[in-house]
């Protein structure tokens, strides 16, 4: 049991939900109602496998880096659990089981998004941007926020406007998340040799673009009735969680400190946690009232 437990250890299994979750609305918007429960269970599942197999991927590459830092050097890897050899076989194998499942049950367009999303996060920025700037969040952005473009191609075999608008929340929004992180875990990650946004240009200027970045995050969730399906109580949900997100931000750049950079951190995971589940909600009521 606790090799089986390290093993998932690899995949980062609390990140999984919350990326699932994003799934659920991009599959709803794009079919227009209820899309076939047989299919939205195997695109969150194949989906999730392959985003384990990511992770597991991305624990080998940086295995060395997270022995040097406080947060990371428990993990399987580091702390001797699992051999490098075996994490490796198992990233690679969950790789080619969660492409080839999306394939056979999703279709081969959200495989291969999902594919190219793998190889740009372990390749370009594991491997290659992570290492050198700061900036490479932005890049990793574009992968962590890929399932609402697997899960809308997987309903009809494209990805339309609702994929690309769920998209651009999470890229948007995966900014100021991050950088809350770079405030309070500069120095664990300076010990490791990885460049963050706070140590190139200051604490303050990290709040500032915190502040921006949550500022332009707001105009383009409310875009979701205009250009989607999504109805008044969703646009209300949004504009009253949006508040209070640019709330906490201001808080951070007035209060300043590491508890602050937390709590904006945990304020941003409920924040779109929320987010996601007032898009479910809403298109599922106007599906009953129908």
């Amino acid at each position: 049991m606790s090799s089986l437990a390290a093993y998932l250890a690899l995949t980062k299994p609390r990140l999984l939900p919350l990326v699932l979750l994003t799934g659920v609305p991009a599959m709803m918007l794009a079919a227009g109602g209820w899309p076939p429960a047989a299919l939205v269970a195997a695109t969150l599942v194949a989906t999730a496998i392959a985003a384990g197999a990511a992770n597991a991927l991305n624990s080998y590459l940086e295995r060395d880096r997270d022995a040097r830092m406080e947060r990371t050097r428990d993990r399987p890897l580091p702390a001797g659990r699992i051999a490098p050899g075996r994490a490796l076989a198992f990233g690679l194998i969950s790789t080619g089981l969660g492409i080839g499942l999306l394939a056979v049950w999703a279709g081969a367009v959200p495989a291969g998004i999902a594919l190219a999303a793998i190889l740009l996060y372990v390749f370009v920025y594991t491997l290659w941007l992570k290492p050198r700037t700061p900036f490479a969040v932005v890049l990793g952005g574009v992968t962590g926020a890929i399932v609402p473009l697997i899960a809308d191609a997987a309903v009809d075999g494209r990805v339309g406007a609702a994929g690309g608008l769920l998209f651009a929340i999470i890229l948007i929004w995966q900014l100021p998340h991050f950088y809350a992180i770079s405030l309070y875990h500069s120095r664990d990650y300076a010990t490791a040799g990885f460049p963050m946004l706070a140590d190139r240009i200051g604490a303050d200027a990290t709040r500032a673009r915190i502040v921006a970045w949550s500022v332009a995050l707001v105009p383009l969730t409310l875009a979701g009735p205009w250009l989607t399906s999504l109805g008044s109580a969703y646009a209300v949900a949004a504009a009253l969680l949006g508040v209070w997100f640019v709330w906490t931000a201001i808080r951070l750049q007035r209060e300043r400190g590491a508890a602050a950079a937390r709590r904006f951190f945990r304020v941003s995971l409920v924040y779109l946690s929320c987010l996601f589940l007032a898009m479910t909600a809403d298109l599922a009521w106007s599906e009953l009232a129908a």
